[in-house]
């Protein structure tokens, strides 16, 4: 008796133990000849940790938009991937005449063809350690509609390839963002935002300034190894325009826009959650100020609200950097946006199509320091007024042109013989992650990223000195 009695609790305790353990990750594949045909067959309402969703690709696009709202792990993320076809194409997901899946329930449907957080179904969480990846997202703002909780629907002008509305761990990696009024919008409740090896161009509305490439606020985020390419045409907004607290931008080819970087201020004093650290670093980037009858800067730092105590008060970082203005006028380097914002500017390469006298360094107030640039000999403080002040704690090399390899093949790679190569002092301390240089750079247009992750930085500007020609003497 006693035996049996020891054999049931054996089971009861097995059976307890198996119903506490967590569900193994479910996989979604989706595509011609998968178990689910179309995107709204996915169950985006009961996602868990480890669940993976796989977009095949295929000819036609997949017209479909969605929430994920669910939390995975650090160990046990929650990835949404695409799978390009053999020919290395991206599955597309166009919203313009997308659907949304009748069991999803999320407000702001008219902002985004895919969101991250803020949904009724499932209920409202704040999402974490979420991936989306290799997906060729387009479609998402007017005069586009799309068919969703209150029928058929049109986009919102500031909509977005992807919306994160909150969320932590958030990762978007390897897509293209392409065609909407935002390519990628950020609010403020998310953190730990990695943008990584995007392409996202062709973005905006025409005629307006208030849409960008990218529009993001978070309390911490990474942008590194992205493409990014010129607004749709007609289109005024900025490439990048963050108001984050924490904003590293590392190794990334940022080209057209009203300002190619435009890093102002987020209203952080009055966040719940007290004011997060503030740190700005644009670190490896090669910058490509196009002609046209937009602003002349490259950089713009500080604020636009006009409420200066939220303007951003720790110093910006510009290291490293490859900057070229095609501007057949002036080109201002860096506006700062209040006597409160400094600027280090160490390591860059400053190269202006136009004469280098058309080249300021700052504009507006605040001060610029600068050490071991490259600059165009005639090169101005200012070219506008202002309180600010230029000091030059290092000067470095100065000439008519910087020795790139082939700048009408838009090869900015240093000839051997350059007056940059291997003569830039060591990275302040903090400024650059040794871990990076081992990261798998996945890029969308890996022609263009910037690819040097090494900790030496021996060289002013973004690129290396080129290697020697297969082939040659």
């Amino acid at each position: 008796m006693n035996a049996s009695i020891r054999l049931v609790s054996s089971a009861v305790a097995t059976v307890v133990a198996l119903a506490a353990s967590p569900a193994l990750p479910a996989e979604h594949h989706v595509g011609p000849g998968r178990p689910l045909a179309e995107v709204e067959d996915v169950p985006w309402e009961s996602l868990a940790a480890g669940d993976v969703v796989a977009i095949h690709a295929r000819p036609e696009p997949y017209r479909a938009k969605w929430v994920i709202c669910a939390r995975g792990t650090a160990e046990r993320p929650i990835v949404v991937r695409g799978v390009a076809d053999a020919a290395g194409r991206l599955p597309r997901i166009d919203g313009a005449d997308a659907t949304t899946r009748r069991a999803l329930d999320f407000w702001g449907e008219e902002r985004s063809v895919v969101k991250i957080g803020g949904a009724n179904r499932p209920a409202d969480l704040m999402p974490a350690h979420i991936v989306v990846e290799s997906l060729d997202i387009t479609g998402g703002r007017p005069p586009h509609a799309f068919t969703g909780r209150r029928g058929r629907t049109a986009y919102e002008r500031n909509a977005a390839a992807v919306f994160v509305e909150k969320g932590e761990a958030i990762t978007i990696r390897g897509c293209v963002l392409r065609g909407c009024g935002n390519g990628l919008f950020v609010s403020p409740q998310s953190q730990r935002v990695t943008v990584e090896g995007c392409h996202i161009h062709g973005n905006g509305i025409e005629g307006s300034i208030l849409e960008h490439n990218t529009y993001t606020q978070a309390r911490s985020i990474d942008y590194r190894f992205n493409r990014f390419g010129p607004l749709r045409a007609g289109c005024l907004g900025n490439n990048l325009k963050d108001r984050s607290a924490e904003t590293i931008v590392r190794f990334n080819w940022i080209e057209g826009g009203n300002r190619p970087l435009d890093l102002v201020d987020g209203a952080w004093a009055e966040d719940p959650a007290g004011p997060p650290p503030q740190r700005t670093i644009v670190l490896g980037n090669v910058l490509v100020k196009l002609d046209g009858p937009g602003n002349n800067q490259v950089v713009h730092y500080g604020g636009d609200s006009g409420h200066l105590q939220h303007y951003r008060s720790a110093p910006l970082w510009f290291v490293h950097n490859t900057v070229l203005s095609f501007r057949a006028g002036s080109t201002t380097l860096v506006r700062l946006s209040s006597a409160q914002q400094r600027a280090e500017c160490r390591g860059n390469i400053v190269s202006t199509s136009a004469a280098a006298r058309s080249l300021g360094i700052l504009g507006g107030d605040g001060v610029v320091t600068l050490r071991d640039n490259w600059l165009g000999a005639g090169w101005r403080e200012s070219l506008s007024e202002g309180s600010g002040r230029v000091i030059v704690a290092a000067r470095g090399p100065e000439g008519d042109g910087p020795g790139f390899m082939d700048v009408a093949a838009g090869d900015y790679r240093l000839a051997p013989t350059s007056p940059c190569a291997g003569i830039a002092s060591p990275l302040p301390p903090g400024l650059f992650d040794p871990e990076i240089g081992a990261v798998d750079r996945p890029a969308a247009d890996a022609a263009h990223v910037p690819l040097r992750g090494d900790a030496t930085f021996t060289d002013v500007g973004a690129l290396p000195v080129a290697g020697p020609v297969a082939g040659g003497d």
